[in-house]
C-alpha cells in the first residue's frame, strides 16, 4: 500500500514538475494595433503565434495579450483589408504594431450607388479614392483631389483663384451645349456642382464643391461604366463621385484630433515682360518701319521710359494661407457619431482676393432596436469669396497687369493712387490694375447646407428597407460696388462716373426622397444573389434676383439705396423635378461567374410630355479566372477577373422649359408687352449614351502587385443641341436632339508594393501609376458646316470649330508657314488655293484633347517618418496662347506691353526667325493662326508631403494618443515647353468647345504649407 502510495506521489510530483516547468517557460507580450492611415486603434485583430491556429483578438482600445513560448517566435497580425504583419518577438515583451492598406483590398466594401459590394465581387469600372490619399494636400473642394489620381480622370484647375472653378471630365466630353460634369454624390445626397455667382468675373467661375471641407471625406468612389453609373439613369453619362463621409465606429473611445496648417501661397510663374526701355526701342522700330516719326507720336528715349513699372509685381503677393479642424469620433454599440469644425482661410496671389470658409459636420447612426438604425448626416459650409476682376475683361487685375504699359505708374508722389481724369492715368485700354485690384468690392457670401435622415429596417434576415430623405441647399449674396476710382464706376460714360453697385441674390434647393428595399440571399450554397429595387423623387427649385444703382453722392456710401439712379432690377424663378424607379439584381456562382443587371426608369420635367421618360439597362458579366482549379497550383495570382459591361446612360442637364414655346416681357415705343421667346419642340428628348468596357483585374503575390486595365467604347447620340436656324425666322435656332460624339481609350492602373520591411526595420515603398488614353470625336451634327465657338479672332472667324470628324476643343485658324526672311512678313499657306488669304483659308490647326492624362505616386513610411511624392502629367494637348496676340502682336498697336520672345522678331533680310518683323497698324502679321497654338504637355510635382509620427512612449506621458508633424509642398516644379505662365489653365472654365485657351488668366499657385494633427 504504502509503495503504491510512494509509486502514485511521485508521478503526480513530476507530472506538477513538468507543469511548473511548462509554465515557467510561457511568458506574455502586450501592445496595441493601429492603423498608419488615421493612427486609429484598431479593434477585432487577429494575433497569433505563426504556424499556430489560434491566438488573441484586439479589444475595442486596440490592446492585446497573448502567452507565448520561450525563444525565437513570430508573431502574425491580420485584419480585413489590410496587409498582415510579420513580427518577431525576441525578448520583448511590448509590441506595438501599425497596419497598412492592402493595396487590392479585395474585401473592402465599396460604396456603388444605392448599394454596396465587396470590391473582389465588383464588375463595374470603379476607382476609389482613400482619403489618405490627399490629407496632405491643402485643396479647397474634393474635386481637385482627382487629379492624377484615378485613370480616364481628366481634372483641371481653370485658374490659380482661390476657390475658383475646377473642370472634371471623365472619360471624355460627351455633350456640346448640356453639362460634361460628372454626377456629384454626397452621402447619397446628389449635390450642385454649378456656379453660384450670378455674374461673370471674365470666364472664371466661383466653385460650389469647395463648400465642402475634403477632411470630412472618408472615401471617393468614381464610377466610370455603364455597369457602376446606370443605377443612377438620366444623369450619368459623364460619371458618377460618390462621396462618403466620416462616421463614428462602434465600441470605440471617444477620440479627439485636432489639425493645424498654416502656410505661404506664391505664383508658379511670372511672365516675362519687356521692360519700358526694351518696349521703347520696339514701339520705336514699329513707328519707323510703318513710315513715321517715333518722336513725333511721344516715343522719346530717356522721357518716355523715365518709369519703368513692373505691373505684375505690383499687383501680385505672397498670399498665407490656414486652415484649422477638431472633430470627434466615437460610438458604442448603440450610437456612433462623428462631429466637426473647420476654418479654412487663403489669401489670393492678387491683392484684395481671399476665400475664407466655415464647415461643420455631424453623422449620428443609433441602432434602435435589433431590426431599425436611424442615420443623418449633416453638413454645413458658409464661404466668403473676396473677387477680383479676371482674364478677359480690359479692367482685370491679372489681365490688365500683364499688358499694361511700364511707362505708368500706380501711385503718385504723394503715396496716392492714379484714377481716371488724372492726367498721368493710362486710361482706354489699360486703366490701372492697382487700383482696380484694392478700390472695388466684389464679395460673395455663400452657403451650403447637405443634410439628409435615413431609416433601415430588416423585415426578415437580409430584406432591408431603407428609406431617406435628403436636402440641398445653396445660396449666395454678391455685395458689389466699384467707385468713382474705377474704370466703370468713374471712367465709363454710361455709368455717369460717380460709382456702380449691383447686389445679386440666388437660392437653389433640391429635396430628394429615395427608398429601396435590398435583399441577399443563397440557393444550395452556390448561387449568391444581392437584389435592390428603389423608388425616388427629386425637386429642385430656384430664386434669384438683383438690383444695381449708379450716381452714388460719395464713395462713402457704397449701397443700392443711396444711389441716384436705380435703373436696372429683376426676379426669377425656376422648378423642376425627376421621378424614378431602379433595380439591380447581382448573381455569382461559387464566386466564379458573376453577373450583374442594372436598370433605371427616369422621367424628367425638362423634356416633352411624349418623351419625358428614359429607360436606361446595363448588363455586366463577370469570369474570376483565378477560382478555376486548374489555376489554384498558381498561388503567386491571388485574383484574376475577366469583366464586361454594356449598357445606356443618360443626360438631362439644359436649361428648364427650352421644350416649351416661350414668351418674354418686351418694350416698344415706350409701351409694354410680351413677345415670342423661345420656340416649342415638344419632341426634345433625353441624351443618350451607349457604353461599352472590357476590364481586367489582376492582384499578383498577396497584393505586392495588382494591375486593372481598361478598354471602352461610348456613343452619344440624341445630343441635346440649339439647332440653328435662319436668321430670317426671328429666332437663331431651338433646343434639339440632333448629332453623336463617340468616346474610345484604354486605361491602365498599376499598384505595387515595392520593399516592405515594416515587420523588421519599420521600411515599406508602395507606388500607384495610372495612365489614360481617351479618343473623342464629334461623329455626326445637323450638316457638315462647322460651329464656330471660343473668341472672335484676326483674320479668321473664331478661335475654336465643331466639325464632324474632329474632337471637341478643335482650334481653327491660318497654318503659320514661318517668316519671309527677304521682308519679315509672316507667311501662311493659302489653303484654297485662290492666291491670296483670307478667311477661307482657315483650318483646323489643332486641338485641346490630349493622348495621354495620368499620375505618379510613391509613398515611403520608415519608422516613424513618411514621405509621398506626387507627379501628375499631360501629354499630347495643345494650348492656345491667345494672350501674345495682345502680348506678341508685332505692333499693330502700341497700347499693350510685350513679351519677352518680341526681342527675337525679324529686324533685316536675312533673319531667320519665327517672329514677324513690328510695324505700326500691319495686321496681316497678327492673324490668328498656328503660331499662337503650342504644345501644352506638361509633367508636374503636384504634391510632396513629408510627416513625422511622435513615438508613443513620448506621447503617453503626456496623455496624447497621437501626434505628427508635416510639410506639404503644392506645385512645386513643372516641365513643359509651354511660353506661357501655366500650362494647366482654361480661360473659359468648363468650356466643351472652347478648352484650352489661355486668356490673361492666373497661373496656378505654389502652396507651402507645415501642418500639425494630434489625437487625444
Amino acid at each position: 500500500m504504502n509503495h503504491l502510495l510512494r509509486k502514485s506521489f511521485t508521478i503526480v510530483f513530476c507530472i506538477f514538475l513538468l507543469g511548473v516547468g511548462a509554465f515557467a517557460q510561457n511568458r506574455t507580450v502586450t501592445g496595441k494595433v493601429t492603423s498608419t492611415t488615421d493612427g486609429q486603434a484598431m479593434p477585432g485583430v487577429n494575433v497569433t503565434l505563426k504556424g499556430a491556429s489560434s491566438g488573441s483578438t484586439t479589444d475595442t482600445e486596440g490592446n492585446y495579450r497573448i502567452n507565448i513560448p520561450a525563444g525565437k517566435v513570430t508573431l502574425v497580425f491580420s485584419f480585413v483589408g489590410m496587409l498582415s504583419q510579420e513580427v518577431i518577438v525576441n525578448n520583448r515583451t511590448t509590441i506595438n504594431v501599425e497596419l497598412v492598406e492592402s493595396p487590392t483590398q479585395l474585401n473592402e466594401v465599396v460604396v456603388t450607388g444605392y448599394n454596396s459590394a465587396q470590391k473582389k465581387d465588383i464588375l463595374g469600372s470603379i476607382t476609389s479614392v482613400s482619403a489618405a490619399k490627399f490629407k496632405d494636400i491643402p485643396i479647397a473642394g474634393f474635386d481637385q483631389a482627382l487629379q492624377g489620381q484615378a485613370a480616364g480622370v481628366q481634372v483641371t484647375q481653370s485658374s490659380g483663384t482661390p476657390g475658383g472653378g475646377v473642370a472634371v471630365r471623365i472619360r471624355g466630353n460627351t455633350s456640346i451645349s448640356a453639362s460634361n460634369r460628372p454626377l456629384f454624390v454626397v452621402d447619397g445626397i446628389p449635390v450642385m456642382d454649378d456656379a453660384v455667382s450670378g455674374r461673370s468675373f471674365g470666364g472664371q467661375n466661383d466653385n460650389t464643391l469647395t463648400f465642402v471641407n475634403p477632411n470630412d471625406i472618408e472615401s471617393i468612389q468614381v464610377l466610370k461604366d455603364a455597369s457602376a453609373k446606370a443605377i443612377y439613369g438620366s444623369r450619368a453619362a459623364n460619371g458618377v463621385v460618390l462621396i462618403t463621409t466620416k462616421r463614428g465606429k462602434a465600441n470605440s473611445r471617444t477620440n479627439i484630433t485636432l489639425d493645424a496648417q498654416r502656410g505661404v501661397v506664391d505664383i508658379i510663374k511670372k511672365v516675362d515682360m519687356l521692360s519700358a526701355t526694351e518696349l521703347l526701342q520696339l514701339q520705336r522700330e514699329a513707328v519707323t518701319n510703318a513710315g513715321q516719326d517715333p518722336d513725333q507720336r511721344g516715343l522719346i528715349p530717356g522721357v518716355t521710359d523715365g518709369v519703368n513699372t513692373d505691373w505684375l509685381g505690383a499687383i501680385l503677393r505672397r498670399g498665407i494661407y490656414q486652415q484649422y479642424q477638431a472633430s470627434a469620433t466615437g460610438g458604442n454599440d448603440k450610437t456612433r457619431f462623428y462631429l466637426s469644425g473647420g476654418l479654412r482661410d487663403e489669401q489670393g496671389v492678387q491683392l484684395n482676393n481671399r476665400f475664407t470658409r466655415y464647415s461643420g459636420a455631424l453623422n449620428v447612426d443609433h441602432k434602435a432596436s435589433q431590426k431599425l438604425t436611424i442615420s443623418t448626416n449633416l453638413s454645413l459650409g458658409f464661404t466668403t469669396n473676396d473677387r477680383v476682376k479676371g482674364d478677359n475683361f480690359l479692367d482685370g487685375v491679372y489681365s490688365g497687369a500683364i499688358k499694361s504699359l511700364p511707362y505708368f505708374a500706380p501711385y503718385n508722389e504723394q503715396g496716392k493712387l492714379y484714377t481716371p481724369g488724372n492726367p498721368n492715368y493710362a486710361g482706354f485700354p489699360n486703366f490701372n490694375p492697382v487700383a482696380q485690384a484694392v478700390l472695388p468690392r466684389f464679395r460673395t457670401y455663400g452657403t451650403k447646407i447637405l443634410a439628409g435622415v435615413s431609416g433601415q429596417y430588416e423585415i426578415i434576415k437580409n430584406l432591408k428597407l431603407n428609406s431617406k430623405l435628403s436636402l440641398d441647399y445653396n445660396n449666395s449674396e454678391e455685395d458689389q460696388y466699384e467707385s468713382s476710382a474705377t474704370a466703370i464706376g468713374g471712367f465709363l460714360p454710361a455709368i455717369g462716373g460717380q460709382g456702380y453697385g449691383v447686389y445679386i441674390t440666388n437660392t437653389l434647393f433640391t429635396l430628394l426622397n429615395s427608398n429601396t428595399l435590398t435583399y441577399l440571399f443563397d440557393l444550395g450554397g452556390k448561387h449568391h444573389f444581392n437584389t435592390m429595387i428603389g423608388t425616388e423623387i427629386l425637386q429642385t427649385k430656384n430664386r434669384g434676383s438683383f438690383a444695381s444703382g449708379r450716381i452714388f453722392p460719395s464713395d462713402d456710401f457704397t449701397y443700392i439705396n443711396s444711389s441716384g439712379v436705380q435703373d436696372a432690377a429683376g426676379s426669377s424663378f425656376a422648378q423642376n423635378g425627376l421621378i424614378s424607379g431602379f433595380g439591380e439584381v447581382r448573381y455569382d456562382y461559387m464566386e466564379k461567374y458573376l453577373l450583374t443587371f442594372t436598370s433605371r426608369y427616369d422621367g424628367s420635367s425638362r423634356f416633352g410630355p411624349n418623351r419625358r421618360f428614359g429607360y436606361f439597362p446595363s448588363l455586366s458579366l463577370g469570369w474570376r479566372i483565378s477560382e478555376e482549379p486548374w489555376m489554384k497550383s498558381l498561388d503567386f495570382i491571388q485574383d484574376l477577373k475577366l469583366r464586361g459591361s454594356y449598357g445606356y446612360t443618360g443626360n438631362e442637364r439644359i436649361g428648364n422649359f427650352t421644350y416649351l414655346g416661350t414668351w418674354a416681357a418686351s418694350t416698344y415705343s415706350g409701351a409694354t408687352g410680351v413677345s415670342p421667346n423661345n420656340l416649342n419642340n415638344p419632341l426634345l428628348q433625353w441624351e443618350r449614351t451607349r457604353e461599352a468596357n472590357v476590364g481586367l483585374d489582376i492582384s499578383l503575390w498577396s497584393g505586392r502587385l495588382s494591375v486593372i486595365m481598361e478598354a471602352y467604347d461610348n456613343l452619344t447620340d440624341n445630343l441635346l443641341f440649339n439647332q440653328p436656324l435662319p436668321l430670317t425666322t426671328g429666332f437663331g435656332g431651338f433646343q434639339g436632339n440632333i448629332g453623336s460624339i463617340s468616346n474610345r481609350g484604354l486605361e491602365l492602373t498599376l499598384s505595387t508594393v515595392n520593399i516592405d520591411r515594416s515587420a523588421t526595420q519599420g521600411l515599406r515603398w508602395n507606388t500607384d501609376f495610372n495612365i489614360s488614353h481617351n479618343e473623342n470625336k464629334v461623329l455626326e451634327l445637323v450638316d457638315n458646316q462647322p460651329l464656330f465657338r471660343g473668341y472672335t479672332a484676326n483674320g479668321v472667324s473664331a478661335t475654336n470649330v465643331i466639325l464632324p470628324g474632329q474632337p471637341l476643343g478643335t482650334f481653327w485658324g491660318l497654318k503659320f508657314q514661318g517668316v519671309d526672311v527677304a521682308t519679315g512678313n509672316a507667311l501662311y499657306e493659302d489653303y484654297n488655293k485662290d492666291g491670296r488669304i483670307s478667311p477661307d483659308d482657315a483650318q483646323v490647326i489643332g486641338n485641346a484633347q490630349p493622348l495621354l492624362v495620368g499620375g505618379l505616386t510613391n509613398r515611403v513610411t520608415w519608422g516613424n517618418f513618411d514621405l509621398s511624392v506626387f507627379f501628375q502629367f499631360m501629354y499630347g494637348n495643345k494650348i492656345l496662347n491667345f494672350s501674345n496676340v495682345t502680348l506678341l502682336d508685332n505692333g499693330a498697336n502700341l497700347e499693350n506691353n510685350q513679351v519677352r520672345a518680341a526681342l527675337r522678331r525679324w529686324q533685316k533680310p536675312g533673319d531667320v526667325t519665327d517672329v514677324p518683323r513690328y510695324e505700326l497698324g500691319n495686321t496681316f502679321n497678327n492673324y490668328h493662326s498656328s503660331r499662337f497654338l503650342e504644345d501644352g504637355s506638361y509633367l508636374r510635382l503636384k504634391n510632396v508631403a513629408v510627416g513625422y509620427n511622435f513615438p508613443s512612449r513620448w506621447l503617453n506621458k503626456v496623455k496624447i494618443r497621437t501626434a505628427r508633424l508635416y510639410a506639404s509642398a503644392v506645385n512645386l516644379w513643372t516641365l513643359t515647353a509651354y511660353s506661357g505662365a501655366d500650362p494647366e489653365v482654361s480661360t473659359l472654365d468648363g468650356s466643351t468647345s472652347a478648352q484650352g485657351i489661355d486668356f490673361f488668366t492666373l497661373p496656378q499657385t505654389r502652396n507651402i504649407t507645415l501642418g500639425l494633427t494630434i489625437g487625444f
